[in-house]
């Protein structure tokens, strides 16, 4: 399989070097930067690199994944494409498979995985189903939607909780300190990362984001600090780190609970110095940058146990702000699925749609385990799936439903008439794989252990069944 030709295609320079680099170690890579570019490769007249395989992003601006994914299709119906994606809304993923694509990866993405995933393709000779003629997509990437006009720049809400974030966020955005987030996923901590910068004196510099869990730890050192060219094995030439380019600017670092520990001790002379080396060159380079850090874990518990540094944890800890869960601000509920439909309303026809009142009460009873994320994922299904001009109880998953039914399980609500079969089915599967997820302290593979299946598969199912990854309260 050494001397297949593979085709990566991702609008974030991170991911698609990394993958780049994995990859390159067995096959023959080349990367594209965007759709315009690939379909250029694949549909190249000369046919210079005609590639046996095709790892696609979903979400790029401009010509999405999916649009992408149809025009390569209609001409080579059995070229094979995985789709990557990181977005937790299951519906877009469905449409690719529906459009041809052997099987999709969520991002952060397992090396492991993906590589089985590819010499599993490549070995069966999978290829695309191809779609039925009608099956006609639109372009539903949300990177090409305006961003959202909130109550506070980027963020919307009314409730006593954004009230009280939003007099912090003024208060601290002028200072230089170093900040941490903490709450729990999809809350929203980027945006807040961005309000912080676009209310300081760095406004108008670079902003750059890393998801520290989105990369390989075998390349995390050269995502933050850069290497030179023949550094290492692959490093065909000089990369600029995220430090330098965001030099004057903010550089948001999510997730960095998952760094590991050689890479936290030069993150903490950073701080400590504002200087740093890039991997294979020994003179020290000055930046400014102000270092903004978020995290869903309790880095004290990472403390004890060892896997984050204390020093490093009191140097980005300097102020701290703690987001609030949807189910604490739940009067923003509506506030919120009326500004996601707003903007949302485009990509699927520019349709009017309303909201039941009785559905907008159920909305608002809910617990969102996955918060504002979840939200928007359901508001997005509800319009991508709803041909009415208004949204009824029937129309919302079985999980948001639930507070309507008066029985207590999925057996006494079928026998009492309240829901069907389909729905006690995947009532009883969300039933069993979230009894595995909390005996295996929500750890996928542990879980997929205990069920006799691969993580790949469970992660599916999770999707397609609308089931939120929590993570264990560490």
């Amino acid at each position: 399989m050494s001397g297949v030709k593979i085709l990566v295609v991702d609008d974030d320079v991170s991911v698609r070097e990394s993958l780049r680099l994995i990859l390159e170690r067995q096959y023959d890579v080349r990367v594209a930067e965007d759709a315009e570019e690939a379909l250029k490769i694949i549909f190249s007249p000369l046919g210079e690199f005609f590639p046996g395989l095709v790892v696609l992003d979903l979400m790029m601006p401009g010509v999405d994944g999916l649009a992408c994914l149809e025009k390569i299709r209609g001409k080579f119906p059995e070229m094979p494409v995985i789709m990557m994606t990181a977005s937790s809304a299951v519906q877009s993923a469905v449409k690719a498979m529906k459009l041809g694509a052997v099987d999709y990866l969520s991002k952060p993405y397992d090396v492991d995985e993906l590589l089985s995933l590819i010499e599993e393709t490549l070995s069966s000779g999978s290829v695309g189903r191809v779609a039925p003629a009608e099956v006609r997509i639109k372009d539903i990437s949300r990177s090409n939607l305006p961003p959202i006009e909130g109550d506070f720049g980027c963020l919307v809400g009314r409730s006593g909780p954004m009230q009280e974030l939003y007099a912090r966020i003024d208060q601290i955005a002028r200072h230089n300190t170093t900040v941490l987030i903490t709450g729990d996923s999809g809350t929203g901590k980027e945006l807040v990362a961005r309000e912080l910068h676009n209310r300081s004196p760095r406004h108008g510099k670079p902003f750059v984001a890393l998801n520290c869990a989105a990369i390989p730890e075998s390349l995390i050192e050269s995502e933050l600090f850069g290497h030179e060219k023949g550094a290492f094995t692959h490093a065909l030439e000089r990369r600029i780190g995220h430090f330098e380019q965001a030099d004057g600017g903010t550089l948001f670092l999510d997730e960095i609970g998952e760094l590991s520990l050689p890479v936290q001790v030069k993150m903490l002379r950073f701080l400590q110095e504002q200087e740093f080396h890039r991997v294979g060159r020994s003179k020290t380079i000055s930046v400014d940058v102000r270092v903004i850090a978020a995290t869903n874990r309790n880095l004290e518990e990472c403390i004890r146990r060892g896997t984050f540094r204390e020093d490093l944890y009191y140097r980005i800890n300097v102020i701290a702000l703690e987001m609030p869960t949807l189910a604490e601000r739940r009067d923003d509920v509506p506030l919120l699925v009326e500004k996601f439909m707003h903007r949302l309303s485009p990509v699927y026809g520019g349709r009017k749609v309303t909201v039941a009142p009785e559905v907008m009460v159920l909305l608002s009873k809910y617990q969102w385990p996955g918060n504002v994320r979840e939200l928007e994922n359901v508001t997005e299904s509800l319009l991508a799936l709803t041909s009415a001009d208004e949204i009824a109880v029937s129309d919302l998953p079985m999980r948001l439903r639930q507070g309507e039914v008066a029985a207590s399980s999925p057996t006494e609500t079928i026998l009492a008439g309240n829901m069907n079969f389909e729905e006690a089915e995947k009532a009883f599967e969300t039933e069993i794989i979230l009894g595995a997820l909390e005996k295996a302290g929500y750890v996928q593979t542990k879980a997929a252990d205990i069920l006799g299946i691969s993580r790949r598969i469970l992660k599916y199912k999770m999707d397609k069944l609308g089931i939120v990854d929590r993570p264990a309260d560490e």
